[in-house]
């Protein structure tokens, strides 16, 4: 699985290191194969605390309620019978994870029209034409259970619940968090997968070392001012934690707020010097720390 992310990250990395001033030696000593010591060190971090409780779902067309009924009947089947933890197995363990193809959109056809945004691993990513993540794989056989063919609409994050809304996709399978907000827009399935927000700091970061929980963590990030940067992909919690919202029930904080199209472009950033901190969910955000490091 992580030569997969790796593959699936160097060129993020590569175009984000040309247009962030990143330094071109070092860029060509990686692509050369150095194993020294300097050429693995960390350069990022994962903070261990978890800032948020979310619930992943879902997002369907709320004029499509019976495609709802299915959807939630296709979840608890196969958190039943092991299917989902296979699945998990794939990017959490040691399975191999499935590529998954996309049909051509197409009216004539029976198809399932699934709003994604391919950038976010291990839920959803792409490797040459294939799609690959957690979220695809359960597409790819909700799709085969509905005996429909499948086809993937891949689109910036901010606009996969928005697609759904207009009619223009039938789910949004993006690891989405339940929400009033995007409520607004789809009918969520019942939730699969709990997740959090976490913080990526550079190695040398010693500010959250001594945090335990939440609370120590928040009260840090609360006394922050807006010399303080802190990336995040638009349109994500993450954003909303960091700018404040209502909605969310958050009350934002006084950091400027930098956002990116995806958590990887967030971290070369902060590796650059150009941002402090990067919050994203813990699943991607593990997996991110763990390809800039090397591992």
């Amino acid at each position: 699985m992580k030569k997969v992310l790796a593959v699936l990250l160097a060129l993020v990395m590569v175009l984000s290191l040309a247009a962030c001033g990143g330094n071109s030696g070092e860029t060509t000593t990686a692509a050369e194969g150095d194993t020294t010591a300097a050429a693995t060190e960390a350069k990022v971090k994962l903070v261990d605390v978890k800032l948020t409780d979310e619930d992943y779902a879902f997002g369907i067309d709320k004029d499509q309620p019976e495609l709802l009924e299915k959807v939630n009947t296709f979840i608890a089947k196969i958190m039943k019978d092991g299917t989902f933890d296979e699945i998990c197995n794939k990017y959490f363990g040691d399975g191999t994870p499935t590529p998954v193809t996309s049909a051509t959109e197409d009216s004539s056809k029976e198809q399932l029209v699934v709003a994604t945004n391919a950038q976010f691993p291990p839920f959803e990513y792409m490797e040459g034409d294939s799609y690959y993540g957690i979220d695809m794989e359960i597409a790819d056989l909700l799709a085969k259970e509905l005996g429909m063919e499948l086809v993937i609409s891949n689109m910036k994050f901010d606009a996969v619940c928005l697609s759904v809304g207009q009619h223009k996709c039938d789910i949004a399978m993006a690891g989405l968090t339940v929400n009033e907000k995007r409520k607004e827009q789809v009918t969520f399935s019942d939730s699969y997968y709990q997740a959090s927000q976490m913080l990526i700091t550079k190695a040398d970061d010693t500010t959250f070392d001594a945090c335990k929980d939440a609370a120590a963590a928040e009260a840090i990030l609360k006394g922050f001012d807006s010399t303080k940067k802190i990336g995040y992909q638009n349109g994500t919690t993450a954003q909303y934690y960091v700018k404040g919202d209502a909605d969310w029930g958050f009350d934002g904080l006084a950091v400027t707020g930098q956002g990116y199209d995806n958590g990887a472009l967030a971290v070369q950033d902060l590796i650059n010097g150009n941002i402090d901190y990067v919050m994203i969910d813990a699943a991607p955000a593990g997996r991110i720390v763990d390809t800039y490091n090397g591992k």
